[in-house]
């Protein structure tokens, strides 16, 4: 037999196909059919010719063929009794791209940001082939390739996925896929940075959470440390307080790893607390007054310091300052130092901070005193140095004062002169000294101020001492007066018996030392023959040594 039709088919238009052969016998057994085809969709028809015009016998196939027939054969067969011949025709359907798909490479575990990932466009038929190809992202096209490559994965490139491969008779859409970005994210709600009492939430998300395939893991972590861990995406703070500020970080875990978010910072801002307000008054010299003011705000807050409602200093635009005064502004802090100050400086100090926020203030009441003393060259000073005390601050008297001394609270003298000098201080005019000024005016005195008059050691107190009730008992016990204190070395010949500091103890088991301030005790048990002789106590300090010996007899 042989074939003939159109050599392609279009899909879903009717196409005929003719099967004949030159010869007929009407009353044989001679068949002519076709084979392969779907008789649900085709139909099959024939026709005789007998005449003098010839012979012949046709069989038609009239078919819809679909994509799913592209490439099928059929076939065209005779046959008379157990003889056959036939002829094979391959269909070939005009169709649009067919079964199309997306592929995301790699197709387990997590991708990360920072991966490289291929989606990949497969079709399964397509005729004629296929002449190009768009990816469409959430709906959006992104791409013209038969394979979309994405390098360096970012969270944005999460979502789903699907690919179009078209010819001239069609468009083949491909089912979307999703391209699951696994990175972490805090972020903060209503805001970054919240003021006090604010119920705030800290969420840590993945893209497509709330469609996630398996359960999540979240820890939290606050500067660095562990806060909570369980499945609750977000931290909440129903009325967020200042002791909450901080960084904070997550790590979303699920089968397949983990990946930690980078921290942000949670600002909780609050209005200034009650202001610390310290008041100083220089006790050498009592001519220096400093006022100190520091409040614990978010954000910073602006300070000033006033006096009986005058403000004297602000950390904002500098007000008129006199020449005594001077300020000292740093974050949340005030300083204000007040020279050659008097009576004229004392009142009530109040700070007062605000910031957007609200206002918070103190005060404190400062009494000045009119004198102060000072002394020169130092408050600490060698043994034979010059010293000289001075009452000052009453200059501005009317009439000549009267200046009495004191030391340790006893009177020492009084005088017009605002001096008191030692052309050679020694150790024993140490003390606590205090001035009182009386003029017309009334009367004050200053601080008490310390003098320390460092010496060498004088001369050893050095004494020996033997018990024989209960048992034989050597005591010698050595003591000195120095500033500042002695080192205590108790010898008998060249051996060291005993020190109070720097030195081993070479004595044996019968020698018990006891050491204090300036003094040095021993006591030998079971004393023996050989304890006698002659013990020397020397002493040591900055300034100098001295030494005493006594004969200890058993």
């Amino acid at each position: 037999p042989s074939v003939a039709g159109s050599e392609e088919q279009t899909e879903g238009q009717k196409s005929t196909l003719e099967c004949s052969t030159p010869y007929f016998c009407p009353w044989g057994d001679t068949v002519l059919r076709w084979e392969g085809y779907d008789p649900q969709v085709s139909e099959v028809s024939g026709r005789v010719q007998l005449d003098t015009g010839g012979v012949s016998h046709r069989l038609y196939l009239t078919s819809s063929f679909s994509w799913k027939d592209h490439s099928k054969k059929l076939l065209c067969e005779v046959s008379h009794g157990s003889r056959k011949a036939s002829a094979e025709v391959v269909l070939r359907v005009r169709h649009s791209p067919k079964d199309t798909r997306a592929s995301l490479s790699p197709s387990s575990g997590n991708i990360g940001v920072g991966d490289a990932v291929t989606l990949s466009c497969e079709v399964g038929s397509s005729h004629p082939p296929v002449a190009g190809y768009r990816w469409y992202k959430d709906g959006v096209a992104v791409g013209t390739e038969r394979v979309l490559a994405l390098r360096g994965i970012r969270r944005q490139d999460h979502g789903r996925y699907r690919c179009e491969a078209r010819n001239a008779l069609g468009t083949g859409v491909s089912p979307a896929v999703t391209l699951r970005v696994f990175s972490a994210e805090v972020s903060a709600s209503p805001a970054a940075e919240v003021r006090e009492g604010t119920a705030t939430t800290l969420s840590c998300d993945v893209p497509g959470r709330e469609g996630h395939p398996e359960e999540l893991t979240y820890t939290w972590y606050k500067n660095g440390a562990w806060l909570k861990e369980g499945p609750a995406h977000a931290l909440l703070f129903p009325a967020v307080a200042a002791g909450d500020a901080g960084y904070y970080s997550c790590r979303v875990t699920n089968s397949q790893g983990s990946d930690t978010a980078q921290a942000i910072g949670l600002s909780v801002t609050y209005p200034p607390r009650t202001p610390t307000l310290t008041l100083f008054q220089e006790a050498q010299g009592g001519r220096l007054v400093i006022v100190r003011c520091t409040v614990d705000s978010h954000p910073p807050a602006t300070l000033a310091i006033d006096r009986d409602g005058t403000v004297l200093a602000t950390g904002g635009a500098q007000v008129a300052l006199r020449r005594r005064l001077s300020v000292t502004a740093s974050h949340n802090s005030l300083r204000l130092e007040i020279r050659d100050a008097g009576p004229q400086d004392s009142g009530k100090y109040g700070c007062t901070a605000s910031n957007v926020h609200g206002n918070a203030s103190a005060a404190k009441v400062l009494a000045t005193r009119a004198a102060g003393l000072l002394i020169q060259p130092s408050a600490e000073v060698p043994e034979g140095t010059a010293v000289t005390l001075t009452c000052v601050g009453t200059g501005d008297t009317g009439e000549e004062p009267l200046y009495a001394w004191y030391r340790n609270g006893r009177r020492l003298r009084e005088s017009s002169f605002p001096t008191l000098q030692f052309p050679s201080v020694r150790g024993d005019d140490a003390g606590a000294f205090q001035c009182w000024v009386r003029s017309g005016n009334g009367s004050d005195a200053s601080e008490a101020v310390p003098l320390r008059v460092l010496y060498p050691p004088r001369r050893p107190v050095l004494s020996s001492f033997l018990q024989s009730h209960g048992g034989r008992l050597g005591i010698i016990q050595c003591s000195v007066e120095s500033d500042p204190e002695s080192n205590l070395t108790l010898r008998r010949g060249d051996d060291v018996i005993a020190c109070t500091r720097g030195c081993p103890q070479a004595a044996g088991p019968r020698v018990r030392v006891t050491g204090s301030y300036n003094s040095l005790k021993v006591e030998i048990r079971d004393v023996v023959v050989e304890d006698e002789g002659v013990y020397v106590c020397q002493a040591g300090n900055s300034q100098g040594s001295a030494s005493a010996a006594v004969d200890f007899q058993a």
